[in-house]
């Protein structure tokens, strides 16, 4: 079965900022969930998150992270090494939600792969 864009998030230096941005845009909600600073975002057709970037630019993204379900994280892992990408080392696990890890592809583009707890993956619809 192909796996499905799951998620994504938008990374912004002012989060308020970038939340009213996408609310005045496209008419999106937003609820505070898990760290400071990190918001679900609600109608945008997708499961999404608003957080604060991690590193500054130029360093740091600067564009949406995408997060790619997965049935087997390990065999995913595999799979990106096999075709030429390479995993990164942000591992780790997101409690009730699952376990993620960074790849890059063959083209240094960033992304994620998450295999989500059950629970988790029946509430998004996967």
């Amino acid at each position: 079965m192909p796996n499905k864009l799951a998620h994504f998030a938008i990374e912004a230096d002012d989060v308020g900022r970038a939340r009213v941005f996408y609310e005045q845009v496209f008419g999106w909600r937003f609820e505070p969930w898990g760290p400071p600073v990190f918001y679900l975002i609600h109608d945008a057709g997708v499961h999404g998150a608003l957080q604060q970037r991690r590193e500054p630019l130029p360093q740091g993204r600067n564009g949406f992270e995408c997060s790619f379900a997965v049935d087997d994280l390990d065999q995913s892992m595999a799979l990106v090494r096999k075709a030429g990408g390479r995993v990164g080392d942000h591992f780790h696990t997101i409690p009730t939600v699952g376990r993620r890890v960074e790849l890059h592809d063959s083209e240094n583009n960033q992304a994620i792969l998450i295999q989500y707890e059950p629970a988790r993956k029946k509430e998004l619809g996967l």
